[in-house]
């Protein structure tokens, strides 16, 4: 198996040359490199070993309680030992106070190295910003310091038998109890729902708190803990699944759980979303770092491999072939083109000047970048043919566990209505606004984005005026995509104009600008 490799490199041009983080105020960009290159070297020689174990292994529910596989336990106590669960939380609260951008680096790494225990760990980020902005004074002392540490680990429980994107159709019901609150429901599909990595785990659940019918107005955002809840918490059954087989998506029931109420009554969806923002970003990235590691097994793999002739009758090797160039091609452009897309949304976060950018953009992330991984897991299984489709090379693991994010977090679908709908229409249109003058300045006078981005003008329009646009979100929201992901790829090709890799690059942007588009003319 082709060991782990995290693209440092690549990701610090990104965020150097491409999404400009040198804009933000606390940006050093030499420190940015030692982080990202420190942890780097963890997860090559500590996370990446326990991908295909836990994988082989998976977990197990042993007296209630789950238990992770071989290895895991002491991966995660380094982890925590180190400080990387704490690296964006404030100093104030024993964190490391970097940027954010810096932690989605590291998160694409832990991903490529292995997704499973990312899963378990991921949701930390989310649930400190959560406190922050909504938990109170007392929330946030109480746990925003062991999230930081380590000792306490976080999900997010919105899930129910009869409530997947359906928000509005959940049941889990919160009752009061004097001051304080009780939930009695299930959840499914919770990432790290339980797990012996860390003390104790910190649940945000929504729950009804309104009527039976007030929908998603009726709900709640509440707070429960592991260790408080004790035998009102059960762990009922671990889901069999495709891929992530180390990471536990727990059943679970709550039996009158002691919670407290986080935010104001009746506005949980409204706090959720900060996780599920952060959570959506952090999928693309996932996507981003599955099509980077199928891009290194494939590109691994095909100088060695000796397959027929080259037309001078000497010997050939698999990358002497054109249509195998085209493919090793096509997962490089997919990698740093939707790490780009990725990174230039984060930086306009960070920077806080461009909010319905940003609002606009990350859906278009998810959908793009997530299925990026797919592809590419798929295309490196097409290149090594016969050894691929085995479980030797690793790619049926990168296939299987990068197949989940265009399922989670919103499915991709959800997603394309969200761009064709609120993306178009919230505040007249301004993030879509803001989304033409980005790609104009990416695209910088290129004229094949030009009229790529007339086109995406016209789509507009007719969804603008459609009395109902979802027949038409699944095409829009694609081309949108393109069109962001082809803006980006003339920006990464002029910025690395001057480098190393200029031939390199001009190559991957023409193999980007020569596919066919996804639409016609509307």
């Amino acid at each position: 198996m082709t060991e782990f490799k995290a693209p440092v490199e690549d990701i610090l041009f990104s965020l150097d040359a491409v999404a400009g983080a040198s804009r933000l105020p606390d940006w050093d960009g030499e420190l940015a490199g030692e982080i990202i290159g420190h942890f780097a070297a963890f997860a090559e020689g500590v996370l990446a070993p326990l991908n295909a174990v836990g994988d082989a292994e998976g977990c197990r529910i042993v007296d209630g309680r789950v238990v992770m596989p071989d290895g895991f336990r002491d991966a995660f106590a380094q982890l925590a030992e180190g400080g990387w669960q704490g690296l964006t939380a404030p100093e104030d609260f024993g964190g490391m106070g970097l940027s954010p951008v810096i932690g989605a680096a590291v998160s694409e790494i832990f991903s490529g190295a292995n997704h499973a225990m990312q899963m378990v760990c991921g949701l930390v980020p989310g649930a400190i910003a959560t406190l922050l902005h909504y938990g109170s004074e007392d929330q946030q002392q109480r746990w925003i310091a062991p999230l930081s540490a380590g000792t306490t680990l976080s999900t997010m429980c919105l899930t129910e038998p009869d409530a997947g994107s359906d928000l509005g159709r959940i049941r889990t019901r919160a009752n009061r109890d004097g001051d304080n609150w009780r939930l009695s429901g299930e959840k499914i599909f919770i990432s790290g729902g339980d797990q012996d990595l860390s003390d104790n785990i910190l649940h945000l659940v929504l729950a009804r708190t309104g009527e039976a019918a007030s929908g998603i107005r009726g709900l709640s955002l509440f707070l429960c803990d592991r260790e408080s809840a004790g035998e009102t918490i059960k762990i009922t059954r671990i889901e069999e699944k495709l891929g992530l087989h180390a990471s536990p998506t727990c059943q679970m029931v709550f039996d009158a759980t002691p919670a407290e109420l986080i935010g104001a009554e009746g506005e949980g969806l409204k706090a959720m979303f900060t996780v599920m923002n952060h959570a959506r970003i952090d999928v693309a990235l996932q996507g981003t770092a599955h099509a980077a590691r199928a891009g290194h097994i494939a590109a691994s793999y095909v100088d060695e491999r000796r397959q027929g002739r080259k037309a001078d009758g000497s010997p050939a090797v698999l990358s002497d072939h054109a249509d195998v160039r085209r493919m090793l091609d096509e997962q490089q452009a997919l990698a740093l083109g939707s790490r780009a897309m990725c990174h230039i949304a984060l930086v306009e976060m960070a920077l806080g000047e461009k909010p319905e950018l940003v609002d606009f953009l990350t859906p278009v992330c998810k959908l793009f970048a997530s299925e990026a991984g797919i592809k590419a897991a798929d295309l490196g299984i097409q290149v090594l043919g016969g050894y691929g489709y085995l479980t030797e090379y690793g790619l049926s693991q990168v296939w299987r566990d990068a197949r989940i994010t265009a399922i989670y977090e919103g499915a991709n679908g959800i997603h394309a209505l969200t761009i064709a709908g609120r993306g178009l229409r919230f505040k007249d249109g301004a993030g879509a606004d803001a989304f033409t003058a980005l790609v104009e300045q990416l695209a910088d006078g290129d004229a094949e984005i030009a009229s790529l981005a007339k086109i995406w003008n016209q789509w507009r329009g007719k969804l603008l005026a459609a009395e109902d646009p979802a027949p038409l979100a699944n095409v829009f929201a694609r081309l949108t995509a393109v069109l962001y992901y082809r803006a980006v790829w003339t920006r990464i090709a002029a910025a690395g104009a001057s480098g190393p890799d200029t031939a390199k690059l001009q190559r991957l942007k023409d193999h980007v600008l020569a596919a066919p588009l996804p639409v016609r003319l509307p």
